[in-house]
């Protein structure tokens, strides 16, 4: 018996059946929104996951317990730790063997998720290359755990406080194949089209199931990112965003903000400088990425059962 790793029964259930999982990270519980809005999210796309006929799988690492799948009482506890950390793979183990608490990452997500069994990951947008990084070396470590992944990963692009030229020529050289979801422009989270166009696209979650198992079948190393745009009626196009950007950008470095505190802390600048709208615009894209991601891993179950 592992005593540092627990996995929720019925995810379990589901995973030993062969039916459908999807992951979500908890990041967003302890440093992308506020409680006890944050906990109330992460029920919502559990429920959506549920009325896709998909087993949701939230992950969190609580007192030194990586949990695959968590109870409503373990989320809302996670979501309300202060002291929860933000831990990624390269730091889970540190996490754990101290004892602590924390909400992981992409990168952490996507260690745990595959261990597990899971399938695919549903996320709002994945770290990247900061502005400036050829100064600062700030380039997040959820490209390179992408490109390590088996995991299909569904995310609104990259977050539009990233360098996303810089981001997308990473992902390429580290091998990540970007699919655009019913579109072929690289979206830009709060924005449907970042300007930047994706060499693939797939029209339905059958197109990259197919994907998916071929190169299973191949034996083919690297990631999938699968860039599905937010709801239209839910998005804020670039030349408005841009400024509130640059804006939280700039008190970001007034005081001095670096490493994992940078990007919680321009999305709550960004929170209060659009008065509330971006986190409107973040609830959205995340659901949105629930409904895409279960979509998908239902269509890899078939996909994987046809003879």
């Amino acid at each position: 018996m592992n005593q540092h790793w627990a996995v929720k029964d019925d995810v379990q259930r589901a995973l030993d059946g062969g039916r459908p999982v999807i992951a979500f990270e908890s990041t967003v519980l302890t440093h992308g929104l506020p409680y006890p809005e944050s906990a109330r999210l992460a029920l919502r796309v559990e429920e959506i996951a549920n009325e896709e006929g998909c087993v949701p799988a939230t992950i969190g690492i609580i007192d030194g317990v990586v949990h695959v799948g968590m109870t409503p009482g373990e989320i809302d506890r996670l979501a309300s730790d202060e002291r929860a950390r933000k831990s990624s793979s390269f730091d889970l183990a540190f996490v754990v063997a101290s004892g602590g608490s924390a909400g992981t990452t992409v990168s952490g997500t996507l260690a745990i998720a595959e261990r597990a069994g899971i399938r695919v990951f549903a996320t709002g947008g994945i770290g990247g290359v900061h502005r400036g990084a050829a100064d600062s070396f700030d380039i997040s470590h959820d490209l390179q755990s992408l490109a390590r992944s088996r995991i299909v990963t569904v995310c609104a692009g990259a977050k539009a406080i990233l360098d996303l030229p810089k981001t997308l020529e990473y992902l390429e050289t580290a091998g990540v194949c970007v699919i655009g979801y019913q579109t072929d422009a690289f979206p830009a989270f709060y924005s449907r089209d970042s300007g930047l166009t994706l060499d693939y696209s797939a029209e339905s979650a059958d197109v990259i199931a197919r994907a998916f198992v071929a190169r299973e079948q191949l034996g083919l190393p690297g990631g999938f990112l699968v860039a599905a745009p937010i709801p239209a009626e839910y998005e804020i196009p670039a030349d408005q965003i841009g400024a509130s950007i640059d804006r939280a950008i700039c008190w970001a470095s007034d005081r001095g903000v670096r490493g994992k505190d940078v990007t919680p802390f321009l999305l709550a600048s960004m929170a209060q400088i659009t008065a509330g709208r971006s986190v409107e615009a973040n609830l959205a894209l995340l659901e949105n990425n629930a409904r895409v991601g279960a979509s998908i891993a239902r269509s890899i179950c078939a996909a994987i059962v046809q003879p």
